[in-house]
């Protein structure tokens, strides 16, 4: 099996996701090919979410391998576990019905709304004086 290289989104954060076949009984995760992913994210509960994909399915024997780049820890997670599951659909399509009812391949199209000239913020108004 070669590599399979899928991209997750968030906001401004986008994960690209190098997914090989580990001949090892053991789930192999790095990021950026040289922090392990229990290192960067310190937290237990960030690590679960990145390995949700991974226990609904019961795979054990894969490498990954993550570039991250942009926004903060929360929205690399979600990019990461999106990824990883496009990732996983393209291994064996076969998954794709419980990927989707856990909503894991659908993306958050949520993004910042754009500041406009005239006011402070996207919707905040400038301070309104009577006299």
């Amino acid at each position: 099996m070669k590599n399979i290289i899928t991209v997750g989104k968030k906001k401004t954060s986008i994960a690209k996701i190098f997914l090989k076949k580990n001949l090892k009984k053991k789930i192999e995760i790095f990021i950026n090919n040289k922090i392990k992913i229990k290192n960067y994210f310190n937290k237990k509960l960030n690590y679960k979410l990145i390995l949700e994909p991974l226990k609904l399915l019961n795979i054990k024997n894969l490498n990954i391998n993550i570039k991250l780049r942009g926004g903060g820890k929360s929205s690399q997670i979600i990019a990461i576990r999106s990824g990883i599951s496009k990732a996983i659909l393209l291994y064996d399509s076969k998954y794709k019905k419980q990927l989707s009812d856990k909503k894991l391949l659908t993306r958050d199209s949520r993004i910042v709304e754009r500041k406009k000239f005239g006011k402070h913020k996207s919707r905040k108004s400038k301070q309104f004086s009577k006299r």
